[in-house]
């Protein structure tokens, strides 16, 4: 089995739902998301989603991680990190969006 460290990261998010660096776990891989945090770059408070995006599975949609957090001006929501972690399985993403201009990073490790 490989592991491999990833980042994917992803900018300028607004109220459209963007897949954290278009990142979807591959066939035969699981995935642990061990960082994950969005960064609030406007003057206003804003409030965000997070949520887990299943894929292959239409009946399970989508399950909120985060849901209309508020994030300060120029805060960051820490999602995931520490001792909190996140088990994605083929097909998984995470998706963000928010009320206002946010950037998402997100560090993984893949066992495939």
């Amino acid at each position: 089995m490989a592991n491999i460290f990833t980042r994917k990261n992803s900018r300028e998010i607004t109220t459209s739902p963007t897949k954290i660096g278009s990142y979807s776990v591959g066939a035969s891989t699981i995935a642990t998301v061990i960082g994950l945090s969005v960064a609030n770059k406007t003057t206003s408070t804003v409030t965000a989603n997070v949520y887990l995006s299943d894929n292959t599975n239409a009946s399970t949609g989508n399950t909120y991680i985060a849901y209309n957090t508020t994030i300060v001006a120029g805060g960051t929501l820490i999602v995931a990190g520490g001792d909190q972690k996140l088990v994605l399985i083929p097909g998984d993403s995470i998706v963000v969006q928010s009320t206002g201009n946010v950037d998402a990073n997100m560090n993984v490790l893949e066992i495939s």
